[in-house]
C-alpha cells in the first residue's frame, strides 16, 4: 500500500514516541528529571519545525497534515509542548523574528505595576525554554496587544496546579529586552485547537488499555469485557472517543497552520465534553488500581481533566458557537453546521 508524505511524517513521530516517550520516561519528567534529552531528540528531528514555511527552513505543512502528530501528543502524554512549539515556531517565523532553539509554550500575559510581565499559570511551564505571550495594553511600557517571546530561565517560577505547570513573571528588565511583534493571533483559538487534538489522542489510549485491560482481567471464571454492564460501558467510551477525535479533526482543518474559530468551538466543545466521560468510565473499568500512581491509566486521565480546561472548557465554546448560531452568523444555521463539520 502506497504511503502519502503525511503518513510517513506521522509514522516517524510515532516510532520516535514509540522508543524515547515511555510511560517511565513521562513519570520521570514529571517526578523534576530533566526533559532535555527528549527534547533534544525531538529538535534534531526536525519535527518542530513542520509548520515553518520550506523557505523559512521548516517543512510547510498545513494544520489538517500535522493533525496525527498533535494527537500523538496526547496519545503518549508527551511531557513537552511539542504541539505549542510547531505553532509558535510558525508564528515567529511569519512575523519575521528569529525562531530559537528549544521548546515554546504560548500564554496570556499581563504586564505588571513594575514593568514586567506576569504569564499566570503557564501549561507547560516547568519544561519549556521559551513562552510566547499575549499582552493587552495594560501598562505604558508595552504597545497594545503584542506578543512577546520570553526566556523561562530568566523568570521567577513558581508552582502551578499541574505538575509540568507554572506561575511565571520576568522583570521589567527581561520583559524590556524580549523580541516582540504585533499580536494578531488568538491564544485561546489556538490552545483549544491543540488540546482538542491532545484530548482525542489521550482518549484513543485510554480506551485501548480500557479495552485490554477488560480482555485480560479475569472474574468469576471469564474476563470482565465479557459481562454486559463492562460492554456497554466499553460502548459508551468507545462513542465518546471516536466522536470526540472526528470533531478535533474538524478543528484542525485548515490549508495554513492557522484554525478556523468555529471549528475550533466544535472541536473543543466536544472534546472537552468527553474527556469527562471517558475518563469516569476507564477509572469505573478499572476499579481502584486504575488511580494508583504505579498504574499507567492515570497518566492520561488526569492530562484529560487538564485539557478539558485548558483553552476553555466545553462551556466556553459552547457559548462562542452559540453567540455565532443567534447573533453572529447571516448564514442559515443549517449551511454554518455543514461549514464547520465538513473535514473533506
Amino acid at each position: 500500500m502506497a504511503h502519502s508524505i503525511d503518513d510517513l511524517f506521522s509514522d516517524a513521530v510515532r516510532q520516535l514516541f514509540t522508543a524515547q516517550c515511555t510511560p517511565q520516561v513521562v513519570r520521570d519528567v514529571e517526578a523534576g528529571q530533566s526533559a532535555q534529552p527528549l527534547w533534544q531528540m525531538i529538535e534534531a528531528s526536525g519535527f518542530a519545525d513542520a509548520l515553518v514555511d520550506e523557505g523559512q527552513g521548516g517543512a510547510g505543512l498545513s494544520l489538517s497534515a500535522v493533525y496525527p502528530v498533535l494527537e500523538l501528543c496526547g496519545a503518549f502524554a508527551l511531557p513537552v509542548p511539542l504541539a505549542e512549539t510547531m505553532v509558535a515556531r510558525a508564528l515567529l517565523a511569519k512575523a519575521g523574528v528569529a525562531v530559537p532553539q528549544g521548546s515554546i509554550a504560548m500564554a496570556h500575559a499581563r504586564s505588571t505595576e513594575a514593568g514586567g510581565v506576569a504569564g499566570g499559570n503557564v501549561h507547560g511551564g516547568q519544561v519549556a525554554d521559551w513562552v510566547l505571550v499575549s499582552v493587552g495594553a495594560d501598562h505604558a511600557t508595552l504597545a497594545a496587544d503584542v506578543s512577546l517571546l520570553l526566556p523561562v530561565a530568566q523568570a521567577n517560577k513558581s508552582n502551578a496546579g499541574f505538575c509540568l505547570d507554572a506561575r511565571l513573571e520576568w522583570p521589567q528588565s527581561v520583559a524590556s529586552q524580549a523580541q516582540r511583534f504585533p499580536c494578531q493571533h488568538n491564544v485561546k483559538e489556538l490552545q483549544a485547537c491543540i488540546y482538542a487534538a491532545q484530548l482525542a489522542g489521550a482518549m484513543q489510549a485510554v480506551f485501548t488499555r480500557t479495552l485490554q485491560y477488560a480482555n485480560d482481567r479475569n472474574q468469576f471464571g471469564r474476563p470482565i469485557g465479557k459481562f454486559q454492564a463492562i460492554q456497554h460501558q466499553l460502548s459508551v467510551m468507545a462513542e465518546h472517543a471516536f466522536a470526540a477525535r472526528m470533531a478535533a479533526q474538524m478543528g484542525c482543518r485548515s490549508s495554513t497552520f492557522m484554525p478556523e474559530r468555529l471549528c475550533v468551538a466544535v472541536a473543543k466543545a466536544r472534546t472537552s465534553e468527553a474527556a469527562v466521560e471517558v475518563a469516569a468510565l476507564a477509572h469505573s473499568i478499572h476499579g481502584a488500581i486504575g488511580f494508583t500512581q504505579e498504574f499507567d491509566l492515570q497518566l492520561y486521565t488526569r492530562r484529560l481533566h487538564l485539557w478539558r480546561q485548558a483553552g476553555g472548557s466545553e462551556s466556553y465554546w459552547h457559548s462562542v458557537l452559540g453567540e455565532a448560531l443567534v447573533d453572529g452568523h447571516q448564514a442559515p444555521t443549517l449551511d454554518l453546521i455543514r461549514h464547520v463539520t465538513d473535514i473533506a
